[in-house]
C-alpha cells in the first residue's frame, strides 16, 4: 500500500509554479508499541492532565500554552496566537535561495520527505526543477510550516523526485569543537596506520538495508506471535559480558592479533 499523503501544496521558483505532494520518506508505524495496562483489571492506563496544585483534572478547552517570565507567573498563548506568527502561506514551497548541495553538514538535517508532482500538468515544470538542481549540483533553501512551526527546509534532487529535508534551527546545533576529543600531539605511527587500513579492508562491502535491522523489533514479534497461539515463550540465556579491557594496551599486539583474526574469521 503506497503511503499516504500527509502534505498538499505548490513548488514556486521565480514565476514557475506546480502543484506538488509530500510524503515522509520514514516512518515508524511498523514499530512494535506497547500500552500501559493494569495488572489487575487488564484495562489500559490512561494519562491525564492535571493541576499541579490542586491536582484536579484540566480538560483540553482549559489548556493554553505557558511561557515562564518568574516563579508562578506565565505568558499565555491560546493557539490561534502561535499559529498567526507563522507563515501566511503554509501550502507553498518558495525557494529563493540555492547553496552547493554538499555544503550543508549531516548535522543540520532532521526529517526527510518526498516531494513529487501532484498532476500530470505539473510533472513538467517538477521535472526541470529537479533537473536544473542535479546538473548544478544545488539544493534549494526555503522556509515552509510544517509539524505546526515554521521551518527552513532543503530540496535535493533524488532520482525521479526531489527529497525536502527539514532542517534543525541553529540554537539546536552544539559546537564541536567542545566535545571533540583531544587530539594526539604526533601523527599516527606509519605502520600502526597500514594495519588498521588492511582491518578496515576486510571489513568493507557494499551497503545494504539489512545493515540497520532492528533485532529486538523482530524477537518481540517472534513472542508475541507464540502467545497468541497459546505458546510459553523461552527466555534466551543471556552471554555474559565479555571483559572490558583496559585504556593501557599494546596497540601493536593489538592489531596484529586484529589482523591474525580477520584473516581467519570467515566472511559473512
Amino acid at each position: 500500500m503506497a503511503p499516504r499523503v500527509f502534505w498538499k501544496g505548490y513548488l514556486k521558483l521565480s514565476l514557475v509554479t506546480c502543484r506538488v505532494t509530500m510524503t515522509p520518506a520514514v516512518s515508524e508505524g511498523a514499530k512494535v508499541r506497547f500500552h500501559n495496562i493494569d495488572r489487575k483489571t487488564r484495562n489500559r492506563v490512561l494519562s491525564r492532565y492535571v493541576d499541579a496544585e490542586t491536582g484536579e483534572v484540566v480538560e483540553d478547552e482549559d489548556q493554553v500554552k505557558g511561557y515562564p517570565r518568574g516563579e508562578n507567573d506565565y505568558v499565555l498563548f491560546e493557539d490561534e496566537e502561535l499559529e498567526d506568527v507563522g507563515l501566511e502561506s503554509t501550502r507553498t514551497i518558495d525557494v529563493e535561495t540555492f547553496v552547493p548541495a554538499n555544503s550543508i553538514g549531516w548535522i543540520w538535517y532532521d526529517r526527510p520527505h518526498y516531494l513529487a508532482p501532484d498532476d500530470e500538468v505539473s510533472a513538467e515544470a517538477f521535472a526541470v526543477i529537479r533537473e536544473a538542481m542535479a546538473k548544478t549540483g544545488t539544493g534549494g533553501i526555503a522556509r515552509l510550516v510544517m509539524y505546526r512551526r515554521e521551518r527552513a527546509v532543503l530540496l535535493l534532487p533524488k532520482d525521479k523526485g526531489i527529497v525536502v529535508w527539514t532542517l534543525r534551527y541553529g540554537d539546536e546545533i552544539r559546537d564541536a569543537d567542545e566535545y571533540a576529543a583531544e587530539v594526539p600531539g604526533e601523527k599516527p605511527d606509519a605502520g600502526h596506520l597500514a594495519m588498521m587500513k588492511k582491518i578496515i579492508g576486510e571489513r568493507t562491502e557494499d551497503w545494504k538495508a539489512s545493515m540497520a535491522d532492528d533485532p529486538v523489533q523482530d524477537r518481540l514479534l517472534d513472542i508475541i506471535a507464540a502467545r497468541r497461539k497459546g505458546r510459553k515463550t523461552v527466555k534466551r540465556g543471556g552471554k555474559q559480558a565479555p571483559e572490558r579491557p583496559s585504556n593501557v594496551i599494546d596497540i601493536t599486539a593489538a592489531l596484529r592479533k586484529s589482523l591474525e583474526a580477520e584473516r581467519k574469521a570467515p566472511r559473512k
